[in-house]
């Protein structure tokens, strides 16, 4: 039987993790980008904290470019990595995202490969090939599950959200499955908290919408810390969500999405639900050691992904500083 993975076995690489959150993007780097007098003297500041040349001029190669960096971070830290579970989670979500453009290509007859990115863990043309085959016992096994009931879904329905909502399901069911298997109430509450925001988003949409219980109960993940009784409950009455939110990391939140159903911004309730989970994972800056600094580092690192690409395309678009800032997430330093 394998020896149990203690916290003290992350020592040497919760050590350098603490180093290399020296070179994460601040909020003053962020502000010498906005600043910069030229889109080129926007990027040597990016280089200048380790990234490659990036062109928002062409979305596509820039993407390719950030991808790369955060494959050789994930490569690079799975080396040090006690325990690879933890490096997995930050995959996930890239096999899922192709099962779903594998599907919905399928269905428009079109090809998926511009909608695959291989960043999951398995290979994105190796995941293409086994889903069009029906081969999904050649998947990880909730991979597999998730693949075959959505392809069934949409099979029978037609309907690409549905089969999302299948697929968004398994995603989150993996990911606590994952922190149940390694004992991480870290991990847990990381999940328990995106659960909380996505189904705190899929409540004020709803209620946008002019859509009551019925409808919402059809798309709430289960697994939060708010049970979805409660979040129904809150769609029939059609409100009540600062009261619902009000004692947890979502309260914030909850204001912005109860201002958000009275006309105003949809897109900064939806900043503050990303922010909520941020804050939640910055709490690893004051664990010493074990696998919270790895979890909280690597979900810093997609966070910076996210606002390098705010940053340059709004400028690219020509938006205001002001524009910009608003749509930046809170980063990890």
């Amino acid at each position: 039987m394998a020896n149990k993975i203690k916290d003290t076995d992350y020592l040497a690489i919760s050590a350098r993790i603490k180093a290399m959150e020296t070179g994460l993007l601040t909020r003053e780097r962020m502000e010498q980008v906005l600043d910069a007098r030229t889109d080129e003297e926007a990027v040597k500041i990016l280089q200048e904290c380790g990234y490659p040349e990036l062109d928002a001029r062409d979305p596509e190669a820039m993407d390719a470019a950030l991808s790369a960096a955060r494959e050789a971070t994930l490569s690079d830290l799975l080396d040090g990595a006690p325990d690879p579970r933890y490096i997995d989670i930050f995959k996930l979500k890239y096999d899922y995202h192709n099962i779903k453009a594998v599907l919905k290509a399928t269905a428009m007859q079109v090809s998926p490969d511009s909608m695959l990115m291989d960043m999951g863990r398995v290979p994105a043309m190796v995941l293409k090939e086994a889903v069009l085959a029906g081969r999904m016992d050649e998947l990880p096994e909730g991979l597999a599950a998730a693949a075959a009931e959505a392809k069934e879904v949409l099979d029978s329905t037609r309907d690409p959200q549905l089969s999302d909502i299948v697929l968004d399901r398994w995603y989150y069911r993996e990911m606590m499955a994952s922190a149940e298997a390694t004992g991480s109430s870290f991990l847990a509450g990381y999940v328990k908290i995106q659960i909380d925001a996505a189904n705190l988003r899929a409540l004020v949409r709803t209620l946008r919408m002019g859509k009551g219980g019925d409808f919402l109960k059809t798309v709430l993940l289960e697994g939060g810390s708010i049970g979805t009784d409660a979040v129904i409950s809150a769609g029939n009455s059609g409100g009540g969500l600062t009261e619902l939110y009000g004692p947890t990391p979502l309260q914030t939140a909850a204001e912005a999405g109860a201002e958000a159903l009275r006309g105003g911004s949809l897109t900064a309730f939806e900043k503050l639900c990303d922010d909520a989970v941020g804050e939640y994972l910055a709490g690893a800056q004051f664990v010493p050691f074990g696998e919270a600094p790895l979890l909280g580092y690597l979900a810093a690192r997609e966070t910076e992904y996210t606002n390098i690409r705010i940053l340059l395309m709004g400028r690219g678009a020509g938006l205001s500083a002001d524009v910009i800032r608003s749509r930046l997430r809170n980063g990890y330093v």
